[in-house]
């Protein structure tokens, strides 16, 4: 009984080697994700009921990367937001959302000025130094998130807060940067308490 002879093999050529390594690299980096990205802790997240509204207070310890400076200070816009999450689990079906909200601020550097801005829509204040921009980005301050009608009194609900870099609102050029590199990177996980009205 004789066995099948084998294909030849083809060398491949340089230029799809190259590709081929290429897309190695980019699995490699897109399943690492944001695991290799700053870490901004939370120091405090809170939910009050006051009038009528469910209000957020949260900090976080936000320092900008060596590379995100530099591109603030070549006029590169940077895009963070917070993010809130309100929801309630249920073991006989799936989990329920009360409430989302979220904010972006848009941090930019004037070089003429030598001024930071931080806008969030239409609204916008300048800074002198970045120290002050991120303490002002860093927080919310009693943000309302929701009616109190909404909410049964007794009942557990779980909150959750995050703190992100918001690399989809980067030049091009810089989303791939921002995948490839951990300075381009920012992110808090996912701050999880339990809230009972």
């Amino acid at each position: 009984m004789s066995t099948p002879p084998r294909p030849a093999l083809v060398p491949a050529s340089p230029l799809r080697r190259a590709t081929l390594r290429a897309l190695a690299a980019l699995v490699l980096v897109t399943l690492a994700g944001p695991a290799g990205a700053d870490t901004v802790p939370v120091k405090a997240a809170e939910l009050r009921l006051e009038e009528g509204d469910l209000l957020l207070t949260a900090e976080f310890d936000v320092t900008l990367t060596p590379a995100l400076e530099e591109a603030l200070d070549k006029g590169i816009a940077l895009y963070f937001t917070i993010e809130f999450e309100l929801g309630r689990t249920r073991w006989y079906w799936t989990d329920e959302k009360f409430a989302q909200w979220s904010i972006t601020y848009r941090v930019s550097y004037n070089a003429l000025t030598r001024q930071y801005r931080v806008a969030s829509g239409p609204l916008g204040q300048q800074f002198e130094s970045l120290d002050e921009v991120q303490r002002f980005i860093s927080r919310v301050a009693s943000r309302p998130v929701a009616r109190a009608e909404t909410l049964t009194r007794g009942v557990k609900y779980e909150a959750a807060v995050r703190f992100k870099l918001d690399v989809n609102q980067l030049p091009k050029p810089f989303q791939i940067n921002a995948l490839a590199s951990r300075d381009w990177q920012l992110a808090s996980e996912w701050y999880r308490w339990t809230f009972v009205p």
